[in-house]
Parts: C-alpha cells; sequence; structure tokens
C-alpha cells in the first residue's frame, strides 16, 4: 500500500527566497516561511504561536519564486516532507525538515515586490518542484501564468 506525504501551508516570507543553480543546471530556490496560528493561552486568553518551515523548489518554480517574491509576502504551498539526518560540528546527529515544494501559489495584491508583477497573481506555479531529476518530466511551460 502506498502512503501520503502532503503537507499545506499559508504563511508569510521570513526573507527573500535564495536561489542557486545545481551543477546540472537547474535553479533551486529556499524560502524561509512562517506559518502563525491563534492559540489559546491557558487564561482565557489567545497568543499567537508561529511555526518556521523551510521550503524548497526547483526548475522554473525556483526561478519565478526568486523573481516574484520577497520578503512579507504571503504564500500558499502545497508539497512533501524530507527529512535529512547529519551530524553537527560536536558529533551530535541531527534531522532536518523541509517541505519540497510542487506548487506555489502567491497570495495578496504583491504591493512593493522587487520584480515585475505576474498578470494573474495567485495563479498555481505547478511542475518542476517535484525533485531536481523529474522536474524536466513534470514541468509544462504552458503551466505559467504569464
Amino acid at each position: 500500500m502506498a502512503g501520503i506525504n502532503t503537507i499545506i501551508l499559508v504563511g508569510n516570507l521570513g526573507k527573500d527566497p535564495e536561489v542557486r543553480y545545481a551543477q546540472s543546471g537547474i535553479a533551486v530556490c529556499k524560502l524561509r516561511l512562517a506559518v502563525t496560528e491563534r492559540v489559546k493561552d491557558g487564561t482565557d486568553g489567545w497568543k499567537d504561536a508561529t511555526e518556521w518551515f523551510t521550503i524548497t523548489t526547483f526548475g522554473k518554480t525556483a526561478e519565478s519564486a526568486a523573481l516574484y517574491l520577497h520578503k512579507g509576502r504571503q504564500v500558499y504551498v502545497e508539497g512533501r516532507l524530507k527529512s535529512d539526518k547529519y551530524k553537527d560540528k560536536e558529533g551530535v546527529e541531527r534531522t532536518s525538515v523541509e517541505v519540497i515544494a510542487n506548487t506555489l501559489q502567491y497570495l495578496g495584491s504583491g504591493a512593493g515586490q522587487k520584480g515585475k508583477t505576474p498578470s494573474t497573481d495567485g495563479e498555481p506555479l505547478d511542475g518542476a518542484a517535484a525533485a531536481p531529476a523529474a522536474a524536466a518530466d513534470v514541468f509544462v511551460d504552458d503551466d505559467l501564468p504569464f
């Protein structure tokens, strides 16, 4: 039986996207997303609880994110969780978790953004983000809203 590994997030970018290019030439973009929810604080009041996520996109989705997204912009993200184990400087084994995004949807007006505005703000940018090796198989140029 196959499993399901899907996560959907809506939040605000904590900093501008960072794009790099792999040796194969494919764009890889890292985003930091803050997702805030209101929770009861135990004294009949409410407080904000914020979780931070590292989002990774690939290919045309990564290039578009680097052009059109900026710190503070609200984004809808759909993807899968990926965890990696590593040893830190002291030799302690640690685990990092990131979201590999296959859909980014720009929310809000995008006022003050650093690049051009997509002609259909809010359209999803699907494809190309599943994985670097599979990006060419998934992405279709017609999926771009501009």
